[in-house]
């Protein structure tokens, strides 16, 4: 083996020791990660049902004075759960087929006996010092993991614990579990996929090597022998075998940049993505199941399927900036380039939010001291303008006036954009332009997509200018966009 194929094997070697280290770690931190996961969710439903419950305290418990447990109402649950075990559910998951309920559920009184039983197992029984029981009876978080055959973990079932108040006296608790086999067979897909990409990378790096030695690492060869050549008094054409090794080493290190930030790219969208879109799918999964209750009032079934229909909404406005931003960021550069007169451009931006904010008494104005002109694309910078405009009127109070100004100098044009809200706190300066980063709007508390800001930045990336969002003088925040002219 020559000292070349050596160098190479090592690299190689060292690259597979470096993608099995990463791949047990990777394997690893799987099952951790979904049982959080499943915690996450088990915590709010047991909430949602301790919720349903408190809301039907048995009335003859308040006319006679009877005991404590008397005034948890469990009637309605073994009919419920009878009929949820009943269901076939025909859902495919990530490929895998789920056909049954598996959700558990108890009911204990304020001393740990079990009141309801959703399995018809337990009823009667004392669970007084079942660690979730007992921290949830003490008004604290409780979790346990316990396997229904001792001594067999695959029958293992994840439980959670909340109390049940009357009258902020805690009478009872809830907990809800759900076998660890149900979300086990994800864990071994997810560690299946992971060993196969190790796999896959490592082929892919070998098969690399190989091009790599042949295309690339030969001509190098041939400069070892054009030394030798030399020393021998004979003659090669070294500037030839110069370039050609110097272009293909260009373009081999073009390749693995482009393909790790690809990597990267989507590794970071994905886990982002699903952190946005658990807290909407828990509250939809959570409204979805109280749907199914017996005898719930015409209010309450309006009220969740309204909050249905809400994060619904927000799901799909998540997927649909972030798709479009996605777009945006794979651009290298514009694909339309033409010259684009701002004050224009202004004036329909200012229009469309002067109609926006006519409900809440928001006046738009617009002050433009120049006629510049950028070259760029008018659409990109007209949605860029708007977005900034929208985070104004989101946080802008009533009756409030919005100032939009141009102003240029020898190099570029600025556009501001002046809102009078509560402007940007000290902790998210540095975190505005951040993908996925809002601010609770004043008076709603709700949150944006947190893309807004992030696309506007791309736009302005795009075009080789700037985009800020700083706190304005006197209150409110300022949003400056900063462009290149036209050279004449």
């Amino acid at each position: 083996m020559t000292k070349r194929n050596r160098v190479f094997a090592a690299i190689l070697l060292a690259y597979a020791i470096g993608v099995g280290w990463l791949m047990w770690r990777l394997v690893a931190d799987i099952d951790p990660r979904y049982r959080e996961s499943a915690e996450e969710s088990l915590v709010e439903t047991a909430h949602l049902m301790a919720a349903s419950i408190e809301q039907r305290w048995d009335e003859r418990a308040r006319i006679v004075g009877g005991p404590a447990e008397a005034v948890i109402d469990v009637a309605v649950l073994e009919p419920l759960f009878r009929d949820l075990y009943s269901r076939e559910i025909n859902a495919t998951i990530f490929g895998f087929e789920k056909t049954r309920f598996e959700l558990r559920m108890t009911v204990v009184d304020a001393q740990g006996k079990v009141l309801f039983d959703s399995l018809a197992r337990e009823e009667g029984a004392d669970h007084s010092q079942w660690r979730d029981v007992k921290l949830a009876l003490q008004g604290r978080y409780g979790a346990r993991t316990t396997p229904d055959v001792d001594n067999d973990a695959r029958t293992a079932v994840m439980y959670v614990a909340v109390p049940l108040r009357r009258e902020g006296a805690i009478v009872g608790a809830v907990s809800v579990g759900k076998p660890a086999e149900s979300f086990g067979q994800f864990v071994a897909a997810a560690r299946r996929k992971t060993l196969a990409v190790g796999a896959v990378s490592v082929a892919a790096v070998a098969l690399l090597v190989f091009i790599l030695s042949a295309w690339l690492v030969r001509p190098f060869g041939a400069i070892a022998d054009y030394v030798r050549y030399v020393r021998a008094q004979r003659t090669l054409s070294l500037p030839r075998l110069t370039r050609r090794a110097l272009g293909s080493i260009g373009a081999a290190y073009g390749e693995m940049r482009d393909a790790l930030v690809g990597r990267s790219y989507v590794a970071d969208y994905v886990q982002t993505l699903t952190h946005e879109l658990k807290s909407p799918l828990s509250a939809i999964r959570g409204a979805a199941e109280l749907l199914h209750e017996a005898g719930m009032p015409v209010q309450d079934r309006e009220r969740f399927v309204s909050n249905i229909e809400r994060e619904t909404a927000r799901i799909q406005a998540l997927v649909d900036r972030m798709m479009e931003l996605a777009a945006l960021e794979s651009r290298r550069s514009l694909d339309r380039v033409a010259p684009v007169k701002l004050p224009p451009l202004l004036e329909e931006c200012v229009a469309s939010a002067q109609a926006a904010g006519a409900p809440r008494q928001i006046r738009v104005t617009l002050t433009a001291a120049t006629d510049a002109s950028v070259e760029g694309d008018a659409l990109l910078l007209q949605r860029a303008v708007s977005n900034l405009l929208d985070n104004a009127l989101d946080f802008s109070p009533d009756s409030a006036t919005i100032e939009v100004m141009l102003t240029t100098d020898t190099r570029q044009a600025e556009i501001t954009v002046r809102d009078h809200g509560p402007g940007i706190p000290d902790y998210a300066d540095d975190k505005v332009f951040e993908k996925f980063f809002s601010l609770a709007r004043p008076g709603t508390q709700r949150k944006s997509t947190g893309l807004g800001l992030p696309f506007v930045r791309e736009v302005a990336t795009l075009h080789d200018g700037r985009v800020t969002l700083r706190n304005a003088p006197g209150g409110g925040a300022l949003a400056t966009l900063a462009l290149p002219t036209m050279i004449p």
